[in-house]
């Protein structure tokens, strides 16, 4: 909690716990349903989740229920706010924002919800925007606009393995064609995930993920970039891509994060990728 305001958030940010405790987040879990059996995102591990994922039937992930998230805006103001900012994935991929305005009628003190349109730790730059403007003294109104100005400039870039589970869950957009060889580069925009190219070589694909990456760094306006590099049951390829961008002129912070279930149920197993936001952010 910020002052007298808390900061409400779902699990599909995949902020590191290190962040979550150092800004007394509250967090409401979205769940995941692998052959029948739901797990909240905070009662299984990704590495639990990715080593079932592939003997399993079917998978599919759902939203926090408006009375969990009531509850958890009812213990935020037990702890003492006087005010709540729910952010959230967004409405395009979630029913978790509408579960939001519905629990906020009856949340015990004002809620603010903001809609990043977002998913994973695009989402999680989004707030780290929101909790920054609140630490510098910004009304709960103020700090959602930033959250909201930043969901609009954040830049994406991926593989998978798993492009079938995307199209089943009909995360593709359409007219989006796979190569017929090689490891698709993916970016997920407004109308979806888009292949953007292929490489030949996992190695091939870590520096083109990393040059899409430099090439947002080098701008011309004295912005820089936070960068998020994360993965699910991927490790050694997304600190390959972590160590493609050390060092690269226009890029302030890289925060390694780890893709949970709630993502990882429509991107597989073997997912990597970086997110980046320039800053400071014009709202």
């Amino acid at each position: 909690m910020i002052s007298d305001i808390a900061v409400v958030v779902d699990s599909a940010g995949y902020l590191p716990a290190t962040l979550i405790e150092r800004h007394g987040l509250f967090v409401v879990p979205l769940s995941v349903v692998l052959d029948g059996e739901e797990f909240l995102e905070t009662e299984i591990t990704p590495d639990e989740f990715y080593e079932r994922l592939p003997r399993r039937r079917s998978v599919s992930t759902s939203q926090p229920s408006v009375g969990r998230l009531i509850d958890c805006y009812h213990r935020a103001a037990e702890a003492g706010a006087r005010s709540i900012l729910s952010i959230h994935i967004g409405s395009n991929i979630s029913g978790t924002v509408q579960a939001a305005w519905l629990a906020a009628e009856s949340a015990p003190v004002p809620v603010q919800i903001v809609d990043t349109r977002l998913a994973s730790f695009a989402e999680g730059l989004c707030v780290l925007e929101a909790l920054e403007a609140l630490e510098e003294g910004a009304s709960p109104e103020d700090a959602a606009r930033r959250c909201e100005a930043a969901s609009s400039c954040v830049g994406n870039t991926f593989i998978v393995k798993a492009l079938d589970l995307m199209r089943g869950g009909g995360r593709l957009a359409v007219g989006a064609t796979e190569p017929a060889t090689g490891i698709p580069v993916m970016t997920f925009g407004a109308e979806g995930a888009k292949v953007a190219g292929s490489a030949a070589t996992v190695e091939e694909a870590v520096e083109i993920m990393a040059q899409q990456v430099r090439a947002a760094a080098e701008t011309k306006d004295a912005r820089r970039l936070r960068v998020g590099v994360g993965h699910g049951a991927a490790a050694e390829v997304a600190s390959a891509l972590h160590r493609r961008l050390l060092d690269t002129p226009g890029i302030d912070e890289i925060i390694d994060y780890v893709v949970g279930p709630a993502v990882g149920a429509h991107v597989g197993a073997g997912n990597v990728g970086a997110v980046f936001l320039p800053r400071p952010v014009r709202v």
